[in-house]
């Protein structure tokens, strides 16, 4: 047992960060870190670049291992510290020349992004080369050190999110499958771009005017969602220095806030979801190294390098770059390249800084109008009561084609025509409703002069919170924040209807069939934890989505995927053409026999006994702790029972698991009383008292303080210039 807590004490206290005391630093003036109850670190210095230099520091002592493992990921470097079960996603990322990539960048980034990138390295070098010998428990039990990090892994950083949130390509080719031996018109209809019902300007964000709050003030609210991970995707952060006074979360890896609010703004940001990838089928011959090109033969370039592979031989890698890109071998012995905006030539710039300093309007815009990548929605909101919607980012500009299946890459006619100018992107500013909401729907007009192809959401989040909040006025934060929690699906209403109606006109009799048919004709739409409708409303969801899928290509229902797919069906049981199923009834019927015996396998034969929660539930587990026998499972979160669904603002997906990384609400009334919190907590080593100190609040939907002018100071660590 002593031993035991020897072992505790050495590998796991010890490694804790100090936050409080006095330390010395290469920087150029006394600053100050200020810890409040949740570990938020608020940041106080006499310069830009010490600011950056500490928030470097303050996020490897929480997350450095995290930091490691993104630019690992992104790298294609997993496999040297995990293994062979990385060795997938290393040869994705290596073919996608990710690492290559952020160098080119890095050779051409601005100088004054440069330093900004630099500063926050040098932070985190600081924290690594005092640190040896006690730094996080992953590392002990990976049994590695991490190298020095520099402005490269920064991109790489950067590129890991805009691949999470922009890559395409394997909608691309799940398209393609369904046209191969299906019905082409019917499998268009299953991939639309807009349902119809979108209204401009399209995670979730809103901002409220004055007009239609309790205060009088604005109000913007947001909150992203993205795949669960521990820890999790966000890091709180509060930046003082001359110039610069912004709070709200950054991303580990990267320097400046990204959603916050300093003094005088606010904003958040959601994934536009605009298809900023092409597949391309080269005849190429990999004996030569060569491929056609407009009718003539040309060399490919081959880029050879080595996956090392813990406890395994290295792997050696040839990947061949065309004029459309790095090429990899799909199913049925195609070479297929790939163009990724993101990796263009000088398609890095970082305005978050920008952004930070912003003091209106017009200055937000003007940072918006250096973002790269991914393309996003910016929500903004701002002290004197203006609000704000602003797309940014790289479009790219297709003449001849839509990117949404694999073209001819020899045929010279689909490539991109450049980017879509920033001043022809969507832009609202002060709109008569009050309101601007975004939940990651397609914002572009039907008339747009450009191509617009993207992976969109359907509608229903962003019009349940439209309804909701043009229902009335007097808003509070604390209505906002419930908004945020929201469980209603407007689609399985209706579908629950739907269905129920049918087995009335069919005559459908008996349990379990009868008693499903008469929990749908009650159901309320509530996605709720305990709901048996809910439960039965989503399986057969899946399974009438599937059949129309079926229709379109036979064999291949299975195969269906896609973000705008209940709108799809929504439009379908609306109109019910014939070519699609001849008996509708019949056809929502059987599916929901379908569907009670899967569900009856999963829950039992009692169907009014389900619950939806228990489908649903929410479990994530700590990636390296979360593994260690008899105590691993004391470092999980769950599995709890969860609410929500795809189609309801509190969104929750099922595969992967996506769901609110964080929730915001900032009140202009008075920027102390706005709140912020994040699934788990700040830090990622399993014995801080902020590894999960915020969990519990999450699932609730509660939030805490986001400290600005008034900061409850629990810890201070105060650092000096290091003597010359």
């Amino acid at each position: 047992m002593a031993a035991a807590l020897i072992g505790v004490y050495w590998f796991v206290w010890r490694p804790l960060p100090v936050t409080s005391g006095s330390l010395a630093a290469p920087i150029e003036a006394q600053a100050t870190v200020t810890r409040d109850a949740l570990g938020v670190p608020h940041i106080s210095a006499a310069s830009e670049q010490d600011a950056l230099f500490l928030q470097g520091f303050v996020t490897a002592q929480d997350r450095l291992w995290q930091m490691d493992a993104i630019r690992r990921l992104a790298a294609g470097e997993l496999a040297e510290i995990v293994g062979p079960g990385a060795l997938n996603s290393d040869r994705e990322a290596r073919q996608m020349r990710m690492r290559r990539v952020a160098e080119e960048h890095y050779k051409a980034i601005p100088e004054n992004d440069r330093a900004a990138l630099a500063a926050y390295a040098r932070g985190v070098n600081f924290f690594i080369e005092t640190h040896r010998g006690r730094l996080p428990i992953e590392f002990t039990l990976l049994r590695y050190e991490p190298r020095p990090w520099s402005v490269v892994d920064t991109i790489l950083s950067a590129l890991q999110m805009e691949s999470t949130l922009s890559s395409m390509w394997k909608i691309e080719l799940r398209k393609e499958n369904l046209l191969a031996g299906g019905d082409r018109q019917k499998v268009e209809a299953l991939f639309p771009v807009r349902s119809g019902s979108e209204f401009q300007p399209g995670s979730n964000a809103w901002a409220i005017a004055g007009s239609r709050t309790a205060t009088g003030k604005a109000l913007l609210a947001g909150d992203p969602h993205l795949e669960y991970s521990v820890p999790g995707t966000w890091y709180m952060v509060h930046l003082t220095a001359p110039g610069l006074n912004v709070s709200g979360v950054s991303l580990p890896g990267l320097p400046g806030v990204i959603i916050g609010h300093n003094e005088v703004i606010a904003w958040s940001v959601t994934n536009l979801q605009f298809d900023v990838q092409d597949l391309y089928v080269e005849k190429f011959d990999p004996a030569s190294g060569s491929y056609v090109y407009r009718g003539h033969v040309q060399p490919a370039r081959p880029e050879r390098e080595v996956i090392r592979v813990r406890d395994g031989r290295p792997e050696q890698l040839v990947t061949w770059v065309t004029r459309n890109g790095p090429i990899f071998q799909a199913q049925g012995g195609r070479y297929l390249s790939v163009r990724w905006a993101p990796a263009e030539p000088a398609g890095f710039q970082y305005p978050i800084l920008d952004l930070d300093r912003a003091r209106n309007w017009g200055e937000f815009r003007a940072a918006l109008a250096r973002f790269p990548a991914p393309g996003s929605n910016f929500v903004y909101a701002d002290l004197d009561g203006n609000i704000g919607y602003q797309a940014a980012g790289r479009f790219p500009i297709r003449v001849n084609y839509s990117g949404d299946v694999p073209v001819d890459g020899s045929f010279g006619e689909f490539e991109w025509r450049g980017f879509i100018p920033f001043e022809q992107l969507p832009s609202v500013f002060n709109p008569a409703s009050g309101i601007i909401i975004s939940a990651n729907q397609n914002p572009f007009p039907e008339d747009y002069p450009y191509r617009v192809g993207g992976n969109f959401s359907s509608p229903y989040r962003a019009n349940q919170i439209r309804a909701r909040l043009s229902s009335r006025k007097g808003w509070s934060k604390e209505d906002t924040l419930r908004l945020q929690t929201d469980e209603y699906s407007a689609f399985h209403h209706y579908f629950a209807r739907e269905i129920a109606a049918a087995c009335g006109r069919r005559g459908a009799k008996g349990s379990p069939l009868d008693e499903a048919a008469k929990l749908l004709r009650d159901f309320d739409g509530q996605m709720r934890n305990g709901s048996a409708a809910a439960l039965i409303a989503e399986l057969a969801s899946q399974h009438v989505c599937r059949a129309l899928a079926e229709r379109a290509s036979p064999g291949k229902g299975v195969v269906y995927s896609y973000e705008m797919s209940r709108a799809v069906v929504e439009r379908l049981l609306r109109t019910r053409p014939p070519e699609w199923a001849g008996d509708w009834d019949k056809l929502l019927v059987s599916n929901l026999a379908n569907a009670i015996e899967e569900g009856q396998r999963i829950q039992g034969r009692d169907v009014t006994k389900w619950n939806y929660g228990l489908y649903n539930q929410l479990g994530i587990n700590h990636p390296i702790a979360g593994q260690l026998p008899l105590v691993g499972k004391y470092f999980n979160f769950g599995p709890v029972p969860f609410g929500g669904a795809p189609t309801t603002v509190k969104q929750v997906r099922f595969v992967p698991r996506v769901g609110p990384s964080m929730r915001m609400v900032v009140d202009f009334s008075n920027l102390d009383r706005s709140v912020l919190n994040i699934p788990f907590g700040q830090s990622e080593q399993v014995l801080s008292r902020h590894y999960r100190d915020q969990w519990k609040s999450y699932l609730e939907g509660r939030s805490f303080r986001m400290q600005f002018r008034n900061v409850e100071a629990k810890e201070i660590l105060r650092f000096t210039p290091t003597e010359e």
